[in-house]
């Protein structure tokens, strides 16, 4: 944004308003009115952060890094959004479809054959370096992280915010609905507490049904019962918050309460000893000092970095511009683009992964009065609480709770699935565009001042609003009076 200004006359006012345009913040906190505001923000900052602990943890493991780096992504970037964002309502942070697509690029590029170590000797064993992997997944996350950031905040310095009109309602809906599948099959192995490796690229979800039905024998029953209770608990959770959320001050936090009491009985019951169910294991305390990347990993994830800050942006934007419609506030694209940018740029330093706005725990942050970014601010401090104080707790928590259900595609994975569904979309838009039927909704006389500028025919493209796009629009035409 500060760019716009550079082509302009130089003044004071117009630096002011350079840097607010920069940092949101300036505009809004000055006049933060305490004894309204206060209490609702703190009240929703705990209850979105009491939501955005598991979550962090679940989708590191969607991410195929260890859990202790979705705390991190759940900590700086959302302290970060605080200062740079325009929306007031939601909630940065880990969301499952960019966490699969950064999971889908580690896999491929740090897959379990590439740490196999054979063992010669009666039996020639082969045993897997998981610390040597992991650590490998960390890095090109944390790289795709870094580059993301780079060309969200590019996009955004070049004013490219009006991208999101090509990213419509239907392809929106279709990309995330076909994610749902993606997810719960790259889950199957940890509801069913099975041994296979982890699938990246086009028809990764068959190869991934395939390998745990091969397998399906092996399933450990105490995994299978603990995770289905857990789902059919948090069904019956969702269903009463449905029914009674207009008597509920808040909804009731289903996650949280299966996070504690799955983890206070795996620790009493002893049920990675006894039973060999997959728990989270080691949660390291503290936070990471800063790192610099390894940028000699970039050129192989220019194309998916392009594809998660698209993708990123979309589902940051299309929240965002619901919750402002809806308290009557706006929201600058183009700002939107820069804060995810500096988010994901900044936090990749802390040795995080790619985040964007979680349509959840944004509806928690509203639902419960949020009505600032300082909701956020504090959300992020319960995190920091868990990892610089309290991480450990979480370290006896059976893997299989994580068994949950968000967005992708089914056959060709998610970022090709994206490429053909936004190319599909801008060859409709140029094809209806080419021969179009249009109609005169009515006629108007413009005046400005004292002048009378003729009358003005508000046309409409009827394919344009048929089509359902993302921003609708309508053309004004000045025509001349026929006698």
């Amino acid at each position: 944004m500060l760019g716009l200004f550079c082509f302009q006359r130089c003044s004071s006012e117009r630096a002011k308003a350079a840097v607010r345009s920069f940092l949101p913040i300036l505009t809004w906190l000055p006049s933060y009115p305490v004894k309204q505001y206060l209490f609702q923000d703190v009240v929703s900052g705990l209850s979105t952060g009491v939501v955005q602990l598991p979550q962090g943890l679940a989708y590191a493991m969607l991410a195929a890094v260890p859990p202790v780096y979705g705390l991190y992504s759940s900590f700086y970037p959302v302290l970060l959004y605080t200062f740079f964002g325009t929306s007031r309502h939601i909630s940065i942070g880990t969301f499952a479809v960019i966490s699969l697509m950064i999971g889908g690029v580690a896999v491929r590029e740090a897959p379990d054959s590439m740490f196999n170590t054979l063992h010669v000797n009666g039996s020639n064993t082969t045993d897997l370096d998981v610390v040597a992997r992991d650590a490998k997944r960390v890095q090109v996350a944390v790289v795709l992280t870094t580059l993301v950031g780079i060309i969200q905040f590019v996009l955004g310095l070049l004013r490219f915010g009006f991208v999101a009109i090509y990213l419509t309602e239907p392809l929106v809906r279709g990309f995330t609905t076909a994610a749902a599948v993606h997810v719960v099959v790259s889950q199957l192995k940890y509801l069913l507490g099975v041994k296979t490796q982890r699938f990246s690229g086009p028809l990764s979800a068959i190869y991934s049904v395939k390998a745990v039905l091969s397998d399906i024998t092996s399933t450990n029953i105490t995994t299978l019962l603990l995770g289905l209770s857990c789902l059919i608990f948090l069904y019956v959770i969702k269903v009463l918050n449905e029914r009674f959320k207009k008597k509920l001050p808040i909804p009731i936090p289903g996650e949280i309460i299966v996070v504690i009491v799955s983890t206070g009985v795996s620790y009493g019951l002893s049920l990675s000893g006894v039973h060999k169910v997959d728990v989270v294991g080691n949660i390291p305390t503290g936070l990471l000092p800063p790192a610099v990347p390894d940028f000699s990993l970039l050129p192989t994830l220019v194309t998916d970095a392009f594809a998660v800050a698209i993708v990123g942006f979309s589902m940051g934007i299309s929240l965002a511009k619901i919750f402002a419609l809806k308290h009557g506030y706006s929201v600058d694209g183009n700002q939107e683009l820069i804060a995810l940018g500096l988010c994901n740029f900044i936090s990749s330093f802390f040795q995080t992964f790619a985040i964007t706005c979680s349509m959840s725990r944004s509806l928690v942050q509203e639902s419960t009065g949020g009505k600032t970014q300082i909701a956020g601010l504090l959300a992020s401090m319960v995190v920091l609480l868990v990892v610089v104080a309290i991480g450990f707790v979480f370290e006896p928590l059976p893997q299989t709770i994580w068994m949950t259900a968000f967005i992708a595609s089914v056959l060709l994975g998610l970022d090709y699935g994206l490429l053909v569904a936004i190319t599909f979309t801008i060859l409709t838009v140029v094809y209806r565009t080419q021969r179009y039927w249009g109609v005169v909704l009515c006629c108007v006389m413009c005046y400005y001042s004292s002048y009378n500028l003729g009358p003005l025919f508000i046309f409409i493209n009827l394919f344009k609003a048929a089509y359902d796009s993302s921003q609708f629009f309508f053309q004004i035409r000045k025509t001349p009076v026929i006698a």
